[in-house]
């Protein structure tokens, strides 16, 4: 099994920036790929920027340029920069975790709010 626990949500206002982390624990070693997500009231969660299985990044169009994935191997986290920030970014932003030990699971940690707002 895999524990996540993200931070670095709050309020912000339009134009800021913010830093999202995500640690990891556990079977760290079953971890396949790893990114971000964001659900809104009403909403699916949808993706916002991942990192695939080969290391390359998969991001939604409304965040390119705006926001980065980035990890730290050595502290088993990863980080979404989000810079530009509009108030349509605001939601619950979600850390998932794939993992593959002969099939695939998902793991997802609590959220962490992100509300943009003058």
């Amino acid at each position: 099994q895999v524990q996540l626990v993200e931070s670095g949500g709050g309020l912000v206002q339009p134009g800021g920036s913010l830093r999202l982390s995500c640690v990891a624990s556990g079977n760290i070693d079953s971890i396949d790929s790893m990114g971000w997500y964001r659900q809104t009231p009403g909403q699916q969660r949808e993706l916002i920027t991942a990192f695939r299985s080969d290391g390359s990044i998969n991001s939604a169009n409304s965040v390119k340029g705006r926001f980065t994935i980035s990890r730290d191997s050595a502290k088993n986290t990863v980080y979404l920069q989000m810079n530009s920030l509009k108030p349509e970014d605001t939601g619950l932003y979600y850390c998932r975790a794939r993992t593959y030990v002969a099939a695939y699971r998902d793991y997802w940690g609590q959220g962490t709010q992100v509300t943009v707002s003058s």
